[in-house]
């Protein structure tokens, strides 16, 4: 049997007596902890997921130690410009132990009350519509072509009036 859960914004695949390694949790050490953001339970093949979580199923941890991850090195540079720079992050972690998984019928009832809901409302309910009165049109623009004289270019004006 395994769960997916999410813990400290991370989902994890969990199984029971597993020990894994998740952000700083403010528990103390030796302090259990119930998850209830469930999204999938597998139970020897019987997957159950949650839409999007599954409602009365929750993940019981216990806390083992606080500690802190390896020492990252983050090291920026840009080749010829004598830019250099090096930084370090060690991650804040807690060590739990899953202790029990437990799946509820929840899922069951949740079909059920939905059943209820609908025998209790009419199949279909007819919504009256009400019908307004079409817009007026717009005037449409007239599909008379009127001409223009264009004015004539200063230059051939210029000339016309030296030929004169």
């Amino acid at each position: 049997m395994y769960a997916i859960v999410e813990i400290a914004g991370q989902q994890f695949k969990v199984q029971k007596d597993q020990q894994i390694f998740v952000h700083r949790l403010e528990n103390k050490e030796g302090d259990k902890v119930s998850f209830d953001n469930v999204l999938l339970i597998d139970n020897n093949g019987k997957v159950n997921v949650g839409a999007p979580a599954i409602t009365g199923a929750s993940v019981t941890v216990k806390v083992l130690e606080h500690l802190k991850g390896d020492k990252v090195t983050v090291f920026k540079k840009k080749r010829r410009k004598g830019y250099k720079v090096k930084n370090g992050h060690r991650q804040y972690l807690t060590k739990i132990q899953i202790e029990a998984i437990a799946e509820s019928g929840a899922t069951k009832k949740v079909e059920t009350a939905k059943a209820e809901k609908t025998e209790d409302t009419p199949a279909k309910e007819v919504k009256e519509v009400k019908k307004t009165a079409p817009k007026a049109a717009a005037p449409k623009a007239s599909t008379e072509k009127t001409t223009t004289k264009k004015a004539a270019p200063k230059k051939a004006a210029a000339k016309e009036d030296k030929e004169k």
